[in-house]
């Protein structure tokens, strides 16, 4: 395949353009401003085209917040949010800032198809349905809809979704013990009411949250699935590479991010997931 030289020379420009005002970001504190479009043109030597492309990745990213009239601004310091689970507790620390919920609806119904095959019990059987805005220091950052199973949790409140830890609540008030679960996270875009929500414009970026809960008896306790918003929350995963004298044997498939054939032998591949919610200045 014959790369396009003229495409190639300005995606380099872009990038040498993007690492530049990374520095100026990295040399400042949050809120401060960083210099006009027309004196980094001037500066860095290129068009405005290829500056706004590159200041515009930067505020897609979370880095930059561009404010109409005022100029640009170093985005506020990111809080991070840490999943851990082992054998006897599955907790969800809490981050820095202030999360509470706001509860949007709530209430008992029919499992039906869909969500009686994720938590294995009848399309009939009782689950409890709640809906929630997930807000941090006042401002909204997702919206989760909740499914528990009615059978296990009865008795479970409002108040309880609203305040405090859900997963204590279920342990200390309904003796439910999660131990397990399955995430899986895809990029998506939001639609006109959710965009009214999380105080974002309509097919804003947003990552899609689907989790499975499971409870130290191997019973299915909750299916959620919530919408973050993508301006202000990333993923970053810390991996734990190993490293082996002798060579390494290809197997087959490969972690997300590594290319196939990178770090494929010896022990499995270990990592940690942490989400970082970026504020706004």
């Amino acid at each position: 395949m014959e790369i396009d030289a003229a495409a190639s020379g300005a995606m380099l420009k872009r990038e040498r353009v993007r690492d530049a005002i990374l520095e100026l970001i990295e040399a400042r504190r949050p809120g401060d401003a960083i210099p006009s479009e027309r004196a980094l043109c001037a500066s860095l030597g290129v068009s405005r085209p290829t500056l706004r492309a590159a200041v515009d990745e930067l505020v897609v990213a979370g880095l930059l917040v561009r404010e109409h009239g005022r100029g640009m601004f170093v985005a506020a310091e990111k809080i991070t949010q840490e999943l851990i689970s082992d054998q006897n507790s599955f907790s969800l620390p809490r981050a820095g800032g202030v999360w509470t919920s706001r509860l949007l609806e709530f209430s008992t119904l029919p499992a039906g198809a869909r969500v009686s095959r994720k938590l294995r019990v009848s399309p009939a059987a009782e689950i409890l349905y709640a809906a929630r805005l997930r807000l941090v220091d006042g401002s909204p950052m997702a919206i989760e809809h909740l499914h528990v199973r009615a059978d296990l949790v009865p008795g479970l409140t409002s108040e309880e979704l609203e305040q405090g830890d859900l997963y204590e609540n279920l342990r200390d008030r309904h003796g439910v013990r999660v131990s397990e679960a399955v995430q899986s996270i895809e990029p998506t875009v939001v639609t006109r009411a959710e965009a009214d929500l999380l105080d974002v414009p309509e097919l804003s970026p947003a990552l899609l949250f689907e989790r499975l809960t499971t409870d130290s008896r191997g019973r299915a306790v909750e299916y959620v699935h919530s919408l973050y918003r993508g301006d202000r929350y990333r993923i970053v995963s810390r991996l734990t590479l190993s490293a082996r004298d002798e060579q390494p044997t290809a197997k087959e498939g490969h972690h997300p991010g590594i290319p196939p054939g990178d770090f494929t032998g010896g022990d499995p591949v270990t990592f940690s997931t942490r989400g970082v919610v970026q504020h706004s200045p």
